[in-house]
């Protein structure tokens, strides 16, 4: 069992995010590596995985891409003996190129009602006239849940900006490794003081490769995860 991370669930600890689906977006790129992953992910103790492909303007996945490719790893992994249950979502990103036709086409929720929403990384910008705390609370009016994938990693957003999003309803959800210093040193900071300020409420791997495992094979060796 990992240490602080089951901040999803007690009964039934899951990853809210990852891109384990082989071949949709800068994640896995085969079915070999998807199992691979997948079979980390249960050595951390997760037993649920939500798939949160990108829907970006350069992959443009949808949920008549991820549900046929959730549904075939599943199978594989069903095959293989590997107890994950997968769980076909997306991470939105707020950009006027995707969001707008996204939102017209039906969003794909996890856990009920939640969506995994992200923001540009390194150019705020690139939103354009899309506001998020005005998107986030139109969702909860519509009746979703907003989550805020990995808030570190804006190294743009001021601590206002956080207090926005986070009135504005959103829950944060944290990266797995960002505490210890996988995405740099800023973000590492950050992490500490979303985490003192109480802002999240999920924990994602945000597993994309065996880079990522490798990283959190280290702190399972470490006894940081366990």
């Amino acid at each position: 069992m990992m240490r602080k991370y089951f901040l999803n669930s007690a009964d039934t600890p899951f990853d809210c995010h990852c891109h384990i689906l082989p071949g949709l977006d800068d994640g896995s790129t085969s079915l070999e590596e998807s199992l691979y992953l997948a079979g980390r992910l249960v050595a951390y103790g997760f037993r649920r995985a939500v798939c949160t492909s990108h829907s970006t303007s350069k992959y443009r996945n949808s949920p008549k891409t991820v549900i046929p490719a959730c549904e075939r790893l599943q199978e594989a992994l069903d095959k293989e003996g590997i107890p994950l249950e997968l769980v076909p979502s997306l991470e939105y990103r707020l950009i006027p190129e995707t969001w707008p036709e996204q939102r017209h086409m039906g969003l794909l929720p996890w856990e009920g009602n939640h969506i995994l929403i992200e923001l540009p990384l390194y150019h705020p910008e690139k939103m354009g006239d899309i506001d998020p705390a005005i998107e986030i609370r139109s969702l909860i009016a519509e009746g979703y849940q907003p989550v805020l994938a990995h808030p570190e990693r804006y190294l743009w957003a001021s601590r206002e900006e956080y207090d926005r999003l986070h009135e504005a309803g959103a829950v944060f959800q944290q990266n797995l490794g960002s505490q210890e210093g996988f995405y740099g040193q800023e973000s590492a900071i950050r992490t500490e003081s979303l985490l003192r300020l109480g802002y999240y409420g999920f924990l994602g791997t945000d597993t994309h490769s065996r880079q990522y495992t490798a990283f959190f094979d280290k702190l399972l060796e470490e006894g940081q995860l366990g």
